[in-house]
């Protein structure tokens, strides 16, 4: 039958599939309420390809090639994952080792071959990360789609585990340069990691009246005009309620159907399932019972089970009947039923002995199957009095390989079902919710920390359990303040684990950074920070630069300079040490932390990590105005935050994201995206977010000439009673204050504010903070002599890592001896501002030194963009990493790519750079440095 009041949808879902046939893939959710022919649409879509032309992904070989999940597989890691890319598999020995190791620890392991009543324990060695998982089914596809474009269809969505779930959607922001086109049909209203994933949505309404009217024609020629009536107003337009009514309308008769008391039409089309189920032979009726039973199962298996219940053998000609009713499907070895309601009705119309007959049968039949055995819980054995130990000892020492968080989490969990004890069985539970929070799986956590919650906790486990939620991002502003978290710290310290209550007064520090909880909470953290016997000094160091960055400026910067002289190499630690440089000023060091950080943990999983890394690299390096680092971080930290859940990275990313675009002169970009980070970063009170939005802001007023607008936006950050007020970040905005004031002719209202910040920078010696009080003192000096004097002080100082400042201090010196028509003497500063912003891509700063030499009487030169102008975030990102010699599969494992789009995407970068080779590639970067 066609597909009536189908074709602009079914014109939709082509289009994808044509786009992957070019080259260019995609991904489409089709999303509607049951009954609405999602199925139906995707069927007559594949009923239509040609095997040569568009390969179509399938877990099994069925009537139509589509992956269907199933609630008995919904809780299998990579269940779904594994059946869809099976016939593909074979493509796995071009994949880099580490993806091939990814693979087999997800796919290898037997346990998607599983029984009805569960699945039997994983060996924790063979637990594994979302993310090199996706990343490994992204290169299989790859390569697959090499030979021919592939399209992957995966029905009920919503029944798909969470981890395939979390991996398809990671392929399918991926696909725009592969030939691979993603279809998937999800439940309307019912939640996915692809339906948060911003993809495209094909939301399926119910059928017009006159196709609806086609469609009981189609079906009932001959119903009388009043039960065709009553059919189409009770359906409603839904596909499934139009077919199944009229065919309950035609077999009963218009007197019942007319006269039959109203019920809910999902009470009435499971009662037209079942009349269908009754009419069946009573032979086909037991191996649908078996069948529902086991949510769907090899058909040898569902004979097997029959002649045990009946006593005799069964046949799979006995399932024709429920074939030509299309009640289930058959391809091969494999059935299914073709719609929940069918298998609802068939088990809604079971008695329970029988019922029970069945589930003893199939438990009999799995125990006897190697790999589809009943899972039976051991008897749990007493672990010997230091097992706890003994387990966290193995989960550190897991968490040092590649992918080695969740086999930390992993390792964990066995030791906590062998726990003997309730209290041991907790602690190693909140143990692997603590570390599962670096994989950045709010999912997985939650699932632990049940899990912990199932037996009684103590008041501490209770703030334990608190506080571990408290470490995603998004809930800075849950009920746990900084003091409760702080107190915490000290009571886990005073029980003599220093290493957790360090984590805790982590937590707690960046809670009063993020909500700036007041300076007595700040105090309490930072004296906890040096009081207590802690060892982990990186994060020390960062407790201490969150809560006291000035008061404890000094010891921290002379800290940070003692580890970049004596890098460590642990990615963690380092991690920690760029926070700390970033928060006390010391971006230039900053930088190299969060830049040394990265490779370690990608390569350890530690996916939360990995994007605080990216943020806080990019901060540094947009206030540095070292733009071909922070425009690749900055995406790749916006675009992770979005697949990793973390909102309020996300914040920080789009702040730093719009702070970029104003300084490339990009003024409507960075209006949007600072609105952007402001509607994240106020829905959670994150005033950083807020701040760097504000200064974003000034930046694009003051490129538009609005100085008093400008200098709105920079006194937010000033005013305790202000939204965007942080007591630390406005110190790294006092240049800009300065200079705009000083262009609206209000520098009267800030010198007490300067002062004040004079006071502060004799406490650290932070580079950002003198860099803003030396800028101050000659922009706002009264007597000509002095403000001379304090220009070439400040141009004096060591501003070799820190050329923006430099060049913003020679553009003010310029436009001063301009002001006193010191024209000659101007053009020398002034023309080396204008050569650093050009060299930089300050665009609005350069046309203002421009403005100013034309006004000095020297007519300036045009600006040449520079080569990582040219190229788009992830276009210059993988040059970066080419002209550092790394291949494309390298660049793709670090970036999440295939090596296919690295190569995709190099070759756009060559000729937008005129570049033939990667030798020439690495000297035109190096040069624009």
């Amino acid at each position: 039958m066609a597909l009536i009041g189908r074709g602009p949808e079914l014109a939709t879902v082509t289009a994808v599939v044509d786009r992957a046939r070019a080259g260019s893939g995609g991904a489409l959710l089709i999303a509607g309420e049951p009954g609405i022919g999602k199925t139906a649409l995707l069927e007559h879509l594949l009923t239509g390809l040609a095997p040569e032309d568009v390969r179509v992904l399938t877990t099994v070989e069925r009537h139509v090639p589509t992956t269907v999940p199933t609630e008995r597989d919904a809780h299998l890691p990579f269940a779904g994952l594994s059946r869809l890319l099976a016939p593909v598999r074979s493509h796995d020995a071009a994949l880099p080792p580490a993806q091939r190791a990814a693979l087999a620890r997800a796919f290898d392991t037997g346990a998607f071959d599983t029984g009805a009543f569960g699945a039997e324990d994983k060996d924790d060695e063979d637990t594994a990360d979302p993310f090199p998982v996706a990343l490994a089914a992204l290169g299989l596809l790859a390569e697959a789609a090499a030979r021919r474009p592939v399209l992957l269809v995966v029905e009920d969505l919503h029944l798909l585990d969470a981890a395939s779930a979390t991996a398809l959607a990671f392929v399918a922001r991926r696909l725009t340069s592969e030939p691979v086109a993603l279809l998937a049909a999800l439940r309307e209203g019912l939640d996915s990691p692809l339906n948060n994933a911003g993809l495209p949505t094909l939301t399926l309404g119910p059928l017009g009246a006159a196709h609806a009217a086609d469609v009981v024609d189609a079906r009932a020629p001959g119903l009388s005009p009043g039960l065709r009536e009553r059919v189409l107003a009770e359906a409603g337009g839904n596909p499934l309620a139009l077919t199944e009514l009229t065919s309950a309308a035609r077999q009963s008769g218009a007197t019942t159907a007319v006269t039959t008391a109203w019920q809910p039409l999902s009470t009435r089309l499971e009662k037209a399932f079942r009349a269908r189920v009754a009419a069946l032979p009573s032979r086909t009726r037991t191996l649908l019972v078996i069948a529902a039973v086991n949510d769907g199962s090899p058909l040898t298996e569902i004979l097997d089970v029959a002649r045990l219940v009946d006593g005799e053998p069964a046949r799979a000609e006995d399932l024709a009947p429920a074939v030509d009713a299309h009640l289930v499907a058959l391809s091969g070895d494999e059935l299914r039923f073709r719609h929940p309601l069918s298998r609802a009705a068939v088990l809604s119309g079971t008695s329970t002995r029988r019922h029970q007959a069945v589930r003893a049968a199939l438990a009999e039949v799995l125990d006897q199957r190697t790999g589809r055995r009943i899972r039976q819980p051991a008897a749990p054995q007493p672990p010997p009095a230091d097992a706890v130990a003994a387990a966290l000892e193995e989960a550190n020492r897991r968490l040092e390989r590649p992918g080695g968080v969740m086999a930390a989490v992993g390792a964990l969990e066995h030791a906590a079902r062998l726990a003997g004890r309730p209290e041991h069985r907790t602690e190693l539970l909140l143990h692997a919710a603590d570390i599962a929070v670096e994989s950045g799986r709010h999912d997985e956590v939650v699932r632990l920390l049940n899990r912990a919650a199932a037996d009684p906790l103590t008041a501490q486990q209770q703030a334990r359990v608190t506080w571990t939620s408290a470490r995603f991002q998004e809930n800075v502003h849950a009920d746990a303040d900084a003091f409760a978290l702080a107190a915490l710290a000290e009571e886990v310290a005073s029980g003599g684990d220093t290493g957790l209550a360090l984590r805790i007064l982590w937590t707690a520090a960046r809670r009063n950074f993020w909500l700036e909880s007041g300076e007595d909470a700040a105090r309490y953290v930072a004296d906890l920070a040096l009081r207590l016997p802690f060892d982990n000094e990186p994060q020390v160091l960062a407790v201490l630069a969150y809560t006291a960055p000035m008061a404890q400026g000094a010891r921290v910067i002379a800290r940070l300079r003692h580890w970049a002289a004596h890098p460590g190499g642990d990615a963690t630690a380092d991690r920690f040490l760029g926070t700390a440089a970033v928060l006390v000023g010391a971006f230039d060091l900053a930088a190299g932390f969060s830049a040394a950080s990265l490779s370690g943990l990608r390569a350890q999983g530690r996916t939360f990590q990995l994007v605080g890394a990216l943020a806080a690299r990019g901060w540094s390096a947009a206030l540095l105005c070292d733009l071909a680092v922070a425009v690749p971080s900055a995406a790749e930290a916006d675009r992770l935050s979005q697949e990793t859940g973390q909102t309020l990275l996300q914040g920080t990313a789009r702040c730093t994201k719009a702070l970029i675009a104003a300084l490339r002169g990009e003024l409507d970009d960075a209006e949007r995206l600072a609105q952007e980070s402001m509607d994240l970063g106020g829905s959670l009170r994150a005033r950083p977010v807020l701040a760097t939005a504000h200064m974003a802001l000034a930046q694009v007023a003051s490129a538009r000439g609005s100085f008093d607008e400008a200098l709105t936006h920079l006194r937010q950050l000033q005013d305790p009673a202000a939204a965007a007020y942080h007591p630390t970040l406005r110190h790294y905005a006092l240049i800009d204050l300065v200079d705009v004031a000083q262009r609206a002719h209000r520098t009267e209202e800030i010198r007490d504010l300067v002062r004040r910040t004079e006071a502060i920078a004799r406490k650290t010696p932070s580079t950002a903070l003198h860099v803003g009080v030396r800028f101050a003192r000659a922009v706002l000096a009264h007597e000509d002599e002095d403000a001379e004097r304090c220009f070439l002080e400040a141009l004096a100082a060591d501003l070799t890592r820190w050329p923006f400042a430099r060049a913003r201090t020679q553009l003010a010196y310029g436009e001063w001896l301009r002001r006193r028509r010191r024209d000659t003497q101007a053009r020398g500063p002034l023309r080396a501002a204008r050569d650093a912003f050009d060299a930089l891509g300050a665009v609005a700063f350069g046309e203002r030194a421009r403005r100013e030499l034309r006004a000095s009487g020297e007519a300036g030169s045009e600006r040449v963009p520079r080569a990582h102008e040219l190229l788009n975030p992830q276009e210059l990102q993988i040059a970066m990493m080419a002209a550092e010699g790394l291949t494309n599969r390298e660049i793709g494992e670090k970036l999440h790519l295939s090596h296919r789009t690295v190569s995709n995407h190099l070759h756009r970068v060559f000729p937008k750079l005129g570049v033939t080779s990667r030798t020439a590639l690495g000297h035109l970067l190096r040069s624009a440095d």
